[in-house]
């Protein structure tokens, strides 16, 4: 069931909707392959829609609601979209514009898509389109933090398989529960949240269609008491800074973290706070979910866990050999939820799933003795200072340690010698007290817990940090902002 807005969706009126929803796209001529793009908030809509054309052997793309009309544009070009399914509180800011001329946009109202599907004409339930478990099912495009996003095809198993693995296997989600995900749906992390997860397991799934402000989201969970939370790190962060921060978290079990790794001291004074765990998870749009996780009862700062059931990993060096325990390498993943390929994209595919199963995720990590999995950041992300590899992450968790530190994200700039040291920029929670005073408070605070060649050598205080539509910060614009500044 959803609850959305106050409104209960159940399971046999989801299904109704999603079967008109699927005779609405043979009526209007699109065939088995064919592409839809669904612009759609976090409203029953989505599902109807999502689950309407994958059992009509369309082939749905969720994007960002967030993306300006040029990126719309990119992304349904890019696809060949033959539709476009668009929230009606968005529309006016996406346009027929933004969509290729041969493409049909189609308004979707708060719960269904009023005219498009002709419920009156129904003549028993439409069969489902014959597919196999490996066929393609639907496209989720990678946010594009580095360059243009890519189209990332996922067959049908691969759904099935991240509820069973990981919402199964770690979360123990079943019917007693209920579950509310900042991270929203068109997000591989947030699908999985608020739709494959409920539905495949049986529990109830609250939808939010605003933006998952640090209040909204409290009161959220005041008012429908889940049990389970999915956030970010950058919002757990802005809640616990919030003012409105309740004693207690109702109902709540357990919360998950992923999209960017867990600051040791971000975990502590949760669990401090609330005395529930923040299992931090490691996943990509190309494995579809979380493939690394903490365990509930037994989450440890600064790790990410093991690999989740059913899923391997190795961690190389450059030449593709296994790096000895406790040294940092690239992380390679192995799991039934791998995604296809890239549309359009053979050298990136060959560089990216290079073998059945197998990705390189991009991320860089190291495992300790036990086996847990420890981020270090994105293998570009990596910074080497004074000849040694420096993390920007430990760099930044160590601010984060400070109380004057709501974020900081660490990249790496060129001093006047050609030379890379760490410039970190800080989101300060008094910004009235951002200054040399502070700045210097800071390094020392670094100094005080790192070896000294990781201390920051610049601090910049910023109001916000960029970020990405799924809450990533946008670390290749500090970068550029970072040398812009100091060339």
């Amino acid at each position: 069931m959803y609850r959305c807005a106050g409104r209960d969706l159940g399971g046999q009126a989801l299904a109704e909707r999603a079967l008109a929803f699927q005779r609405g796209l043979a009526q209007a001529g699109l065939s088995p392959g064919e592409r839809v793009l669904l612009v759609l908030r976090d409203t029953p809509a989505f599902p109807v829609a999502f689950l309407g054309a994958l059992r009509a052997g369309v082939v749905p793309i969720p994007i960002s609601t967030l993306l300006p009309a040029k990126d719309v544009r990119f992304i349904a070009l890019d696809a060949g979209v033959r539709a476009a399914f668009v929230d009606g509180a968005l529309a006016p800011a996406i346009g027929w514009d933004a969509l290729p001329s041969e493409a049909t946009l189609v308004v979707a109202g708060d719960e269904s898509f009023s005219g498009f599907a002709d419920r009156a004409s129904r003549r028993g339930d439409p069969p489902a389109h014959p597919a196999r478990a490996s066929d393609p099912a639907f496209w989720l495009y990678s946010s594009g933090t580095t360059g243009e996003p890519k189209g990332v095809i996922h067959c049908h198993r691969d759904l099935p398989a991240t509820a069973e693995a990981y919402a199964g296997g770690v979360l123990a989600i079943d019917a007693s529960d209920r579950v509310l995900s900042a991270a929203k749906l068109f997000f591989a992390y947030g699908l999985g949240n608020s739709l494959t997860f409920p539905l495949w397991l049986g529990a109830e799934a609250v939808l939010h269609p605003e933006r998952p402000t640090p209040e909204a989201i409290l009161e959220l969970i005041a008012r429908e008491e889940p049990t389970l939370f999915f956030g970010v790190p950058t919002l757990y962060a802005a809640m616990l800074a919030s003012p409105a921060l309740p004693r207690s978290l109702g109902r709540v079990r357990v919360c998950v973290s992923a999209g960017e790794a867990l600051a040791p001291g971000l975990l502590e004074r949760w669990r401090s706070r609330f005395g529930v765990d923040v299992l931090d998870g490691l996943g990509s749009t190309e494995m579809l979910h979380i493939f690394v996780s903490s365990r509930p009862g037994v989450a440890r700062p600064g790790s990410c866990g093991t690999p989740v059931p059913g899923y391997t990993i190795r961690v190389v060096d450059e030449d593709g050999k296994d790096v000895a325990g406790g040294e940092v390498g690239a992380l390679l993943a192995h799991g039934p939820s791998a995604a296809r390929g890239y549309w359009n994209r053979p050298e990136a595919t060959a560089r990216t799933m290079f073998a059945p199963g197998w990705l390189r995720t991009g991320d860089s990590v190291r495992l300790a003795a036990d086996g847990a999995v420890h981020h270090e950041g994105r293998t570009d992300d990596l910074l080497k200072v004074s000849g040694i590899y420096v993390s920007p992450f430990e760099v930044e968790a160590a601010l984060l340690d400070h109380e004057a530190v709501v974020e900081a994200a660490v990249v790496g700039r060129t001093d006047a010698n050609g030379l890379v040291k760490p410039c970190a920029f800080v989101v300060p929670r008094a910004p009235a007290r951002s200054g040399e005073a502070l700045a210097r408070a800071l390094q020392e605070h670094v100094k005080a817990r790192l070896a000294p060649h990781k201390y920051p050598r610049w601090i910049e205080f910023r109001e916000a940090l960029p970020k990405t539509a799924t809450g990533k910060i946008q670390r290749h614009l500090l970068r550029d902002q970072s040398n812009r500044t100091y060339s």
